[in-house]
């Protein structure tokens, strides 16, 4: 008798996880495993966001929050919205959550009934199909390639919206790809969507300061698309705080007031001190965090230029985040020493148990042709891993 729900039978584990506690498994039983396969930034927390966790413990910061989060941090963070990106929210409209994948699972469960369906560009995050199962929606994917900057266009979003869209859910910068949309790019999308007043758009903004080549533009900036967006974002990122779990989306009223009324029935407010600790992060500015920035950015150009000497990988230059995604199929269908490459997560497999060098396939994020690999680790991690992965296939 199976006793586990349908819906939740209908749900995979995170690839993201599957591959990085594999990887730690390897590393307890003695084998010197390089680990590129989580998100996760490798720098400690700022010090005066440790300072204000500590004051807010001393001060007895133990008690329930309000659901949507402190009051003070949701003005913080209403401030940081008008000053990075133009936006005008009111603290009201702004949900704190126990991170942003929370945020995006309020918003789902907030507009989608039974059947409705939920735009996903492909490459997307391993999570937003999941989610999109957990909640009761049909993920509808749009197709991209590293030809095209694994980015969609306005046109193939508007072929994609049916009378059932519900929403269209995408991340710039992109998990995993390391792309970003422009402001044009996102302008003419947002033009599409304005048409579709029964779509709301899921913006993931998550990456938003770590990126070195432009701008970064929400889509919520587009007044024709204000009343349809839900901006995510959060503090684990660009502050390094991925274990405090802080996140929040800002939204229109109607849809705040929801997202407070799913939260409320789900996990209430978020951990206390780290919310204090956040309202510290939200009042930084940006400019306190470019060495992380800058790190990144150098550990990309020497990935770039080691990755681009390794036989069948194809990869283009990502432009934000710290991800590569590149194209392997030139691997897949062939045997290589007694592993049978069907797709990237064999090969991703191949990789970790041939390599001792961890990624995570595409298959969960849409792409089965790439796979994922994290520069958020060491130069000298980095260089090993890519000599690592460049001898193993060089025979192949």
């Amino acid at each position: 008798m199976n006793k586990i729900s349908d819906r939740l039978n209908r749900l995979s584990y995170s690839q993201t996880f599957v591959m990085s506690n594999k990887a730690r498994d390897m590393k307890a039983a003695g084998i010197d495993v390089i680990s590129l396969t989580l998100g996760e930034p490798d720098f400690d927390v700022p010090q005066k966001i440790k300072q204000a966790a500590f004051d807010a413990i001393n001060e007895n910061y133990s008690h329930y929050s309000p659901v949507p989060g402190f009051l003070e941090l949701r003005q913080a963070i209403a401030a940081k919205l008008k000053r990075d990106n133009h936006l005008d929210y009111k603290p009201t409209q702004i949900c704190v959550s126990n991170g942003a994948k929370q945020s995006i699972i309020n918003v789902l469960q907030a507009i989608i009934n039974d059947g409705d369906e939920v735009i996903l560009p492909a490459p997307y995050w391993v999570s937003y199909d999941e989610m999109v199962k957990l909640v009761g929606g049909t993920s509808v994917f749009i197709e991209t390639s590293i030809d095209t900057d694994f980015k969609f266009t306005a046109e193939q979003l508007e072929k994609a919206i049916t009378p059932r869209t519900k929403a269209l859910l995408y991340s710039s910068p992109c998990n995993p790809s390391g792309s970003y949309y422009t402001r044009g790019e996102l302008e003419a999308i947002a033009n599409v969507v304005a048409k579709y007043p029964q779509v709301t758009i899921i913006s993931d903004e998550i990456y938003e300061f770590i990126n070195y080549e432009g701008e970064h533009v929400s889509i919520a900036s587009f007044p024709q698309v204000y009343e349809q967006t839900a901006v995510i974002n959060g503090m684990s990122k660009a502050f390094a705080m991925t274990g405090w779990r802080i996140g929040y989306s800002a939204c229109p009223d109607w849809l705040a007031s929801a997202c407070d009324k799913v939260q409320g029935q789900m996990t209430s407010g978020a951990n206390t001190v780290a919310q204090r600790a956040s309202i510290t992060a939200m009042q930084m500015d940006p400019s306190e965090l470019q060495y992380m920035i800058m790190e990144f950015h150098k550990r990309r150009d020497l990935v770039f230029e080691l990755i681009k000497e390794i036989k069948g990988f194809k990869c283009n230059l990502p432009k934000s985040a710290f991800y590569f995604f590149p194209d392997i199929s030139y691997f897949v269908g062939k045997n290589l020493d007694g592993f049978e490459i069907k797709d990237s997560d064999d090969f991703a497999m191949f990789l970790l148990e041939k390599a001792h060098v961890g990624s995570v396939g595409g298959v969960s994020f849409g792409s089965p042709e790439c796979i994922r690999l994290s520069y958020a680790a060491s130069e000298e991690d980095l260089r090993e891993a890519m000599k690592r992965i460049k001898d193993c296939v060089e025979p192949f």
